[in-house]
């Protein structure tokens, strides 16, 4: 008999293992199909491989389904291409331990069990029709059709759960009595796997009998913050002055002092580099949910690659006496502070400064980062020109569970109210669309120094009518970009763009492919009164309009 399952185990170490977890899969190739074994091998050392490779700030459940995805479109092509590997298929079934909970991807009828406090629980359901006849045949597997449905499931751990991951040549010959009872007889989870293999192949099992066991003997780290705190015992250092040394860096002057934070300019000792040095006020030495959002705002800034952020320098926790991180210096000044100098901006310096600035914002959204405050005074222009993404200290993102129990919250202010998108107003959380509002109303300040909606003062809950036009305080504003820009501001989130890729397209085709300029509110959506309330306020005004005339008549 052709072997055609695959195992596939990956145990990272260190940092990785707490940020991406570790991995068990188990496939079997499609019987009777050519390439099957092929097709499970490829799939798991695929998956297993590009799943570490996707960025840190995605979930298992996202980095799970595009690595997936893209082996079943590979397995479709081998096939496409290769007649003999016609009808190549496998099932899969995949588990991530990380931290305090679990993840499940699953496709087929390879199977998940859950053993927990002695009940057995089948976590995987199988994709077979469902009629008698039928029941060996494959409704989804990855190679299969080009569209793929992935079952996914996510839970809590418990110290001593024991999962167990099975091809059908085991569970389809024992069933799950004897599964369970398989699971019970042994404390050692090889003991237990490789008598449940040797059990199905007693019984003369028809198929490849595979099986993994895996027991959870304590829990890891609950959440990031926790993960990568070694920071957390660090206390905030005072108020330096220039001169002064931290660790190995040396004060060249305080760049900025806001009611949380301080940024320093300072030179490393060894090499005379400049850096960016960002700590906290001493009054917050302690208020864990500001240290928190320190960490991380420097976990988040690691994982961004991109020309359009200042990259954090990687210094262990070891290294440091104070709690602060380190990021890259750049000469030059935030938009907000060259508007503060008088600088006056043109139309073709704002369209190429929208273009920068949604290039980093779409960055930042494919990492599934939502920034949530985007403004001039977080836009920094180098003395190159070079736009790069300020502060990432409210950023919101998918990866991240570490301030306070809610992670929609925010960590301590969610943004500045001129530039929040209406709804938020309305409690709704940030996304992709609030930071694209936020972009349209820094190009339109930048060209007018005004608010599309006029400015909103902190605690003000405003009302969102029609945006003024950048024509009327610029009328040499063209159609195109100002089209662009009140696009972006829209009241209504459904008449924006619907990501930042999106309207950088439209920036850098400008004129060439302008857009239309938005639809007007009707005045009924504006002041948010349904037809029949407006029909009920006629029908009074009729009404009463009819008693005077009888009164008078």
């Amino acid at each position: 008999m052709r072997n055609e399952d695959y195992v596939g185990v990956v145990t990272p170490s260190n940092e990785q293992l707490s940020i991406k977890g570790a991995l068990i899969a188990v496939a079997d190739g499609v019987s009777g199909n050519a390439g099957g074994g092929e097709a499970s091998e490829m799939t798991v050392r695929t998956v297993s491989t590009d799943y570490y490779a996707t960025p840190d700030t995605w979930e298992p459940p996202t980095a799970l389904e595009k690595v997936i995805t893209a082996a079943n479109r590979w397995l479709i092509s081998q096939a496409n291409a290769n007649r003999d590997m016609a009808g190549m298929a496998t099932t899969l079934s995949l588990l991530i331990i990380r931290g305090q909970r679990y993840y499940l991807a699953h496709v087929g009828d390879t199977r998940i069990y859950l053993l927990r406090d002695g009940t057995l629980k089948q976590l995987t359901t199988d994709h077979v029709w469902d009629r008698p006849d039928m029941r060996h045949v494959l409704k989804r597997a990855v190679g299969l059709d080009a569209h793929l449905a992935i079952d996914f499931v996510e839970g809590a751990l418990q110290a001593g759960d024991v999962f167990t991951l099975l091809s059908d040549g085991v569970w389809e010959t024992l069933g799950d009595k004897a599964i369970h009872e398989s699971l019970l007889k042994f404390n050692s989870v090889k003991m237990v796997a490789e008598h449940l293999t040797q059990t199905a192949l007693d019984q003369q099992s028809t198929d490849n009998s595979t099986a993994v066991v895996v027991k959870i003997n304590a829990l890891g780290a609950d959440t990031l913050a926790e993960r990568i705190a070694g920071g957390k015992h660090l206390a905030l250092p005072e108020k330096l002055g220039t001169g002064e040394l931290i660790d190995d860096f040396e004060v060249v002057e305080l760049l900025h002092e806001s009611r949380a934070s301080l940024l320093y300019k300072v030179r490393k000792t060894d090499t005379k580099q400049l850096f960016v040095l960002k700590t906290l006020q001493p009054l917050l030495a302690n208020d864990a949910e500001s240290s928190s959002g320190l960490l991380n705002e420097e976990w988040l800034g690691k994982r961004v690659v991109s020309q359009y952020v200042p990259q954090v320098l990687p210094l262990s926790m070891e290294k440091r006496s104070k709690l602060y991180f380190v990021m890259s210096w750049h000469e030059g000044a935030t938009l907000q502070q060259r508007l503060d100098s008088g600088h006056y901006f043109t139309v073709a310096g704002v369209a190429k400064i929208g273009i920068d600035m949604l290039r980093g914002i779409g960055a930042l959204h494919r990492l599934s980062i939502i920034h949530r405050d985007i403004k001039p005074a977080n836009i920094h222009q180098a003395s190159d020109q070079r736009l790069r993404i300020l502060d990432l200290g409210v950023a919101l993102s998918t990866g991240t569970e570490i301030i306070g129990s809610d992670p929609n919250q925010p960590l301590q202010n969610p943004g500045t109210p001129s530039f929040m998108a209406p709804e938020q107003f309305d409690g709704v959380v940030a996304n992709p669309q609030t930071d694209i509002y936020a972009a349209g109303v820094t190009l339109y300040h930048l060209l007018t120094r005004k608010y599309p909606y006029g400015e909103i003062e902190p605690f003000q809950h405003p009302k969102f009518g029609e945006p003024t036009p950048l024509t009327r305080y610029r009328p040499d504003i063209p159609y195109w970009l100002e089209n662009i820009v009140l696009k972006a501001v829209a009241r209504d989130p459904k008449l924006r763009f619907g990501t930042a890729e999106e309207m950088l397209h439209a920036l850098e085709v400008g004129e060439l492919k302008p857009i239309l300029a938005p639809a007007r509110t009707p005045l009924i959506a504006r002041a948010r009164l349904v037809k029949w309330q407006w029909i009920a306020i006629f029908s009074f005004v009729l009404n009463l309009l009819l008693i005077y005339l009888l009164m008078v008549s």
